[in-house]
């Protein structure tokens, strides 16, 4: 005899099958654009609070999307790409503000775990927000990494938020250098936005994986008021030592494009190298007050 509960719980699990069975069969039948469109838009709406003009767009994040949706030139890939962004980097600014490469593979149970240092970091080449931090090799669970690496290269990033560019990445583990700052675990992190060759706005982020803040700047370092998606540092951000490479280098490796965010960090010694974002947000991260998506909007050449 069934309970109360299992006709109810078997109806939840039919609509569920039959909404999934429809989301395969309408992926398969619509192009590939108009799903993406109608997914990102749904997302916008859900976090932003309004559908975005995607065809003619004014706001950041809508030109941040127009880009996803509609911009399919294969330098995004390049860019994004956390092993074929070095070549890149290194033909425009040379090899010297790169991290070190330990090891690249797509196996990673060759990782030669004895010949690394001390300290490194690991993370997959077509993706985003992931990583593991090796800050004591000693105390590292190699078989954990190894499972951690396999579940990274199963997974199409492009499936997450539908940026196209990640579709097309070759997906791989790299391990790098440490970079140590002296400001805690993680090293703070400059977000430099350059807008038609000139950096605008600069990002700074501290303690990644903890109690992470931020604050946004206008060039050359004065703090602006605005939020978006995390609480700002308690203190006002002191400018790095080495602020004006940062500026130039993020400007060197970004000429000839409409926008891109240039991630770099600054040690006392120099400048490394971070990674390159053409789609911050996926299109979907807030601004308050709102009006500062506008304003971004603005220093982005119309696509």
């Amino acid at each position: 005899m069934w309970s109360d509960r299992t006709l109810p719980m078997l109806r939840q699990r039919l609509v569920a099958s039959i909404r999934y069975r429809s989301w395969r069969l309408t992926a398969a039948i619509l192009p590939e654009l108009v799903v993406s469109a109608a997914i990102v838009m749904q997302r916008h709406k859900a976090d932003i609070g309004v559908f975005p003009n995607i065809l003619r767009p004014k706001t950041f994040n809508e030109k941040v999307l127009h880009r996803m949706l509609f911009d399919r030139r294969p330098i995004w890939a390049q860019l994004q790409d956390k092993y074929a962004v070095r070549e890149y980097v290194k033909g425009r600014i040379g090899e010297q503000v790169l991290p070190r490469l330990y090891w690249v593979t797509t196996t990673p149970e060759d990782i030669p775990f004895g010949a690394l240092p001390d300290r490194y970091v690991v993370k997959p080449t077509h993706a985003s927000g992931c990583i593991v931090l090796v800050p004591d090799k000693v105390r590292l669970n190699q078989q954990e990494l190894v499972e951690t690496c396999h579940r990274w290269l199963r997974e199409n990033y492009f499936d997450r938020f539908r940026e196209w560019h990640y579709k097309h990445i070759v997906p791989r583990i790299v391990i790098e250098e440490y970079i140590d700052d002296g400001t805690g675990t993680v090293p703070t992190d400059y977000k430099l936005h350059v807008f038609g060759g000139r950096v605008e706005i600069i990002s700074v982020m501290r303690a990644r994986f903890q109690n992470m803040r931020n604050t946004l700047l206008r060039r050359p370092w004065t703090k602006l008021d605005i939020l978006r998606g995390l609480e700002q540092i308690e203190e006002d951000p002191v400018p790095p030592p080495h602020l004006e490479t940062m500026i130039e280098y993020a400007e060197i490796l970004a000429k000839g494009l409409d926008y891109l965010r240039v991630d770099l960090y600054d040690t006392m010694n120099k400048v490394y190298f971070g990674e390159l974002t053409p789609t911050p947000g996926a299109g979907a991260q807030p601004f308050q007050p709102r009006e500062f998506d506008h304003v971004m909007g603005k220093f982005w050449p119309t696509p």
